[in-house]
């Protein structure tokens, strides 16, 4: 079995080191085209549903990076060795009340609520009287901060 990390360190720095996301890829048949099972993890979110199959990859054939990037490309896109469309940053309805620019927690889309909302732990956030869910807002310029890679 293959397992590739992905680590942050912050400011380069080892001792700051963190893991951010898995890849196990094992081989379940053998052979000169053999087939792999690739199952992506991430430490924030858990497992997170991408598993595929890359059937018949001619083994001895490329480097190892061939087949990890076509294993991680098949996860992410439906078992087909190839990335999906690039992502766009999620966009977000911004709310005002009274003056006070705001956005809604459920408005915001996975991952990136839960990384925000890990990020905005210990932050003020506002009470919005007038909204559904009064606890569930952050200040608009936190999250465009977020977006922006400031905060």
């Amino acid at each position: 079995m293959l397992r590739v990390t992905i680590e942050l360190w912050p400011g380069g720095r080892e001792s700051g080191r963190r893991v951010l996301a898995t890849a196990d890829i094992a081989r379940i048949k053998s052979g000169a085209h053999a087939d792999y099972e690739v199952d992506l993890h991430e430490a924030l979110l858990g497992d997170v549903g991408n598993t595929a199959t890359v059937r018949e990859y001619p083994r001895w054939s490329a480097s190892v990076w061939d087949l990890v990037g076509r294993c991680i490309a098949a996860a992410l896109n439906g078992s087909r060795e190839e990335l999906p469309l690039r992502p766009l940053l999620p966009e977000v309805p911004v709310h005002d009340s009274d003056g006070l620019r705001y956005v809604r927690m459920r408005e915001i889309p996975e991952p990136a609520r839960t990384f925000f909302q890990k990020n905005m732990a210990y932050s003020t956030r506002p009470l919005i009287e007038d909204d559904a869910q009064p606890m569930d807002c952050a200040y608009a310029w936190d999250w465009l901060d977020f977006l922006a890679g400031a905060r």
